[in-house]
């Protein structure tokens, strides 16, 4: 059940311990409540600072969106296929599995030297539509579209990661899975920066608490290329993800020949949505959080060394059917790099396959909450459908 946070003109439903949340998170909360679109500001419990608005909050709003919410990664989400091997069935050098994951998927900075056929990307259509849109994008990012063509099918640096996880538990005990995590790579950031910039000159934004939360408007120009751009490039995300997951099953079918693969389950976590609630149409922005409406499929992925959910939505109308996105940070990048060395990471990973290096010292789990209790926090969202342990990892 949910926390309520008075002291704002919307009431802030927390699923989480007002008293473990930074101060500097607790403003910005009060901040995006205090905006006169807002309509409800629901807060999950994998909530910490972020740029511009809390990372773990669903911000509802009438006739407004703000470019800064939704950040520059638009449309980042995860993507997980149940594949018919078990733990017998992977090898016993696992480091050679990695391998073959890095050579199909672009890591960090790179991107593919030749663009992905989309004829290799099954289920995904339109292709043809969709580039010729790119002509219609923000007139900055148009000579953007080679680089942006050879970013499809590649996983960027940061949080972003590709595993290979075992099911833990139940009757599919051992089951291997694949997981991705990654968003819209360059040319999302580029849209995104483009319109945060565009907003803060607009007058009615002139008096805001932090220039970050600045907004475009119904029934305006701004909106309306702020709407075609920012919904391209989720569009653009989703088929980078359906992309990786391809070229990572083959990766797997060069390993064990004669492996099946379920139906993907995909799930945005940074994005726009236009939804209704309380008979109110509304655009909800999930800045860090999923929907889990009644029945939709969901991933909660934890840190690097420990284990993710799939879940199950459970229609919660007071999260405006949300929940949260993993376990969220409970340190920075730069404080994790201060405390803990490349030691203390392979001692953090053991067991799993991946970089343990000090370019990812960052990530280590410690740097992150404990993502069984953030699973726990939102049982009147989500329930579980199966909790998976990582074995291998690749980061940028």
């Amino acid at each position: 059940m949910f926390t309520p946070v008075t002291g704002a003109r919307v009431p802030i439903r927390m699923w989480a311990d007002p008293a473990t949340v930074e101060e500097q998170a607790l403003r910005q909360l009060h901040n995006v409540a205090n905006l006169s679109w807002v309509h409800g500001l629901a807060v999950m419990p994998d909530v910490h600072y972020g740029k511009g608005a809390t990372v773990g909050s669903v911000i509802a709003m009438r006739d407004a969106v703000s470019p800064a919410a939704v950040g520059v990664d638009i449309g980042c989400g995860m993507s997980a296929v149940r594949t018919s091997l078990t733990a017998a069935d992977l090898p016993d050098d696992l480091g050679a599995l990695r391998g073959r994951i890095e050579s199909r998927v672009p890591v960090g900075f790179n991107m593919h030297r030749t663009p992905v056929d989309p004829a290799r990307v099954p289920g995904v259509g339109g292709w043809d539509a969709f580039w010729s849109a790119f002509g219609e994008l923000h007139e900055g990012v148009r000579r953007l579209g080679d680089r942006a063509r050879s970013q499809i099918g590649s996983l960027g640096g940061g949080n972003h990661f590709i595993e290979v996880c075992l099911e833990a538990g139940g009757a599919d005990e051992g089951r291997v899975w694949l997981m991705l995590h990654s968003g819209s790579r360059n040319i999302g950031k580029e849209l995104a920066e483009r319109h945060m910039s565009v907003a803060r000159t607009l007058p009615h934004n002139a008096d805001l608490p932090d220039p970050d939360l600045a907004v475009f408007v119904a029934d305006t120009p701004e909106m309306r290329a702020y709407r075609r751009d920012l919904f391209w490039a989720q569009d653009y995300a989703a088929r980078n993800r359906a992309t990786m997951v391809e070229l990572v099953k083959q990766a797997v079918r060069d390993t064990v020949p004669g492996v099946r693969f379920d139906e993907p389950i995909s799930c945005h976590h940074n994005y726009v949505s236009e939804e209704t609630f309380d008979g109110v149409e509304l655009l909800v922005t999930r800045k860090g959080a999923i929907r889990a409406g009644s029945g939709d499929l969901g991933i909660i992925p934890g840190s690097m060394g420990t284990g993710s959910y799939i879940v199950r939505g459970l229609g919660n109308a007071d999260s405006f059917c949300s929940a949260s996105h993993g376990a969220g940070r409970r340190m920075s990048r730069n404080k994790a790099r201060k405390m803990f060395t490349a030691a203390d990471l392979v001692a953090q990973t053991d067991g799993v396959e991946c970089r343990k290096d000090a370019g990812v010292v960052d990530e280590i789990p410690a740097a992150y909450k404990d993502i069984d209790s953030v699973i726990a926090a939102q049982s009147d969202l989500v329930e579980v459908v199966a909790l998976l342990k990582k074995v291998v990892c690749v980061k940028g």
